[in-house]
């Protein structure tokens, strides 16, 4: 009797698809409210972080206040996603949130209480981006491996709603906070410690496949995740050379190594490599529509930033309500319908963006709104598709390859379009029937909407391969039958 009711207790609730639906939702809220308030604090503190080094005395290197939280978090969003597959959730998460909140204490005590220095802001902001990432890895993991297929896109869409409405919180809470003390912006996601209690019951405590980590894989991909990062910020050629040798040396490691943590076989799978390049090109200018009306607005309305940011955040606003609302409307439309709508109203708001430059800044803001629409929608259906190529013991990789895609993409796109917009490269005419510099930003947004038209094109193109035994499908088949 007494072995009996041990072996009951000690079952994992996970192994049992009904108990692991209701135990991952129980998890998957306090994680989206921790990572909503992590993310919250990063946009504040990419808003002001121009005050924040003329206060530390640094105004010269305040960049670095962002460069190296972007740095961690282009390594990390990796990593963490890829050691779901192998490292209990419950520990991972555990070490996230208690690194979180050492990172929201030090920045603030030692900001507020002592002389503020450009380095314990730094080392703080860092501790907290690589702590409020665990919970955005986990979240998809946890939604990937563990939900049934009708309520995923659910909590995909939720999850883009609420990236978007945390961008969009976190520019008025920096504003408001900036004027009485920039060091209260720490303290904003500390409360997430009072969730471990929460989420130690409810993670699966596991050690994923059993398998021993590979831990010199992660580290060679992750300084070559490093490298690449770093030279997007600073566009010194010899890193990205750097980051060539040590991507190409990881190829050579996972074809010798006996058990590395990803194997060949998962990048010569054609069907997720069809899928990710759909990431690659939607994604690809998704940074630039803010520099882009930014310039727009100073140079052609006369408007301040704070100006521009006041239109622009409506379209935040946009975002969040359609991708909360993108899981039930994929699950009523299809995962298929669903990328292809998002894809169109992307290209949509570029193409009447372009040609409204002359138009009045309202009306640019409602073709951003259009396009965030899209940008909102996206997320589930993409999402979905790319996890649906590859096996669910491997959902964790394929989170961390999302999120490296996503991260990668646009910060080629943004430095491109950046040195465009800088050097006001296509300025003169467009078809548009701009001209002067505002045909630089008409034509720039038009390149962005013809990157939307070929994600499409890449689509159709595709289509047919990335879906054939995509188990993202799988509920879209029941309800046809």
């Amino acid at each position: 009797m007494t072995t009996e009711t041990t072996a009951v207790a000690a079952k994992d609730p996970f192994d049992d698809p009904v108990t692991s639906n209701k135990m991952a939702v129980r998890a998957l809220i306090p994680l989206l409210i921790t990572f909503v308030l992590g993310t919250l604090c990063l946009q504040g503190f990419n808003l002001v972080f121009q005050q924040v080094g003329a206060d530390v005395g640094s105004p010269n290197q305040a960049s670095l206040i962002t460069a190296f939280p972007s740095i961690v978090l282009g390594i990390v969003c990796f990593i963490y996603g890829s050691l779901g597959d192998f490292v209990s959730l419950r520990k991972l998460v555990t070490v996230g949130l208690v690194t979180l909140f050492v990172g929201s204490l030090f920045g603030f005590v030692a900001n507020f209480f002592f002389t503020a220095n450009l380095w314990t802001v730094i080392i703080a902001r860092v501790l907290q981006t690589a702590g409020e990432q665990v919970a955005g890895s986990a979240f998809l993991v946890v939604a990937t491996k563990y939900l049934r297929n009708d309520l995923k896109v659910i909590f995909f869409g939720l999850f883009t709603a609420a990236y978007q409405l945390s961008a969009s919180i976190g520019v008025f809470a920096a504003g408001m906070l900036s004027s009485i003390a920039w060091q209260y912006l720490f303290l904003i996601p500390s409360v997430t410690i009072l969730f471990l209690p929460i989420l130690l019951k409810t993670l699966p405590s596991k050690s994923g496949n059993g398998q021993k980590v590979d831990g010199f894989g992660f580290v060679i991909f992750g300084f070559a995740t490093a490298f690449l990062t770093l030279f997007f910020s600073y566009m010194a050629w010899w890193m990205l050379a750097v980051s060539v040798i040590l991507y190409v040396a990881f190829g050579f490691y996972i074809n010798k190594a006996s058990n590395p943590f990803i194997t060949p076989a998962f990048f010569r799978n054609t069907r997720w490599l069809r899928a990710i390049s759909l990431i690659l090109v939607f994604y690809f200018v998704n940074y630039a529509l803010s520099p882009i009306f930014n310039a727009i607005g100073t140079n052609i309305y006369h408007m301040t930033t704070t100006q521009v940011s006041l239109h622009i955040v409506w379209a935040f606003v946009v975002a969040a309500i359609v991708g909360t609302c993108s899981g039930m409307i994929v699950g009523k439309i299809g995962i298929k319908a669903g990328l292809v709508t998002a894809g169109t109203l992307m290209f949509i708001g570029w193409t009447g963006a372009a040609f409204s430059v002359n138009s009045g800044f309202v009306v640019l803001t409602v073709w951003a709104c259009v396009f965030y629409a899209g940008c909102g929608m996206m997320y589930s259906p993409i999402v979905s598709t790319v996890l649906g190529t590859i096996e669910k013991d491997e959902s964790g990789r394929g989170v961390g390859m999302n999120d490296l895609a996503m991260n990668v993409s646009p910060s080629i796109g943004i430095a491109i379009i950046g040195s465009l917009l800088g050097s006001n490269a296509l300025a003169g005419h467009s078809v548009t029937g701009a001209t002067g510099v505002a045909a630089n930003y008409s034509n720039l947004m038009l390149i962005a909407a013809g990157t939307a038209l070929l994600g499409l094109i890449v689509f159709f193109v595709f289509k047919k391969k990335i879906y054939e035994g995509n188990h993202a499908l799988e509920n879209d088949k029941a309800k046809a039958e």
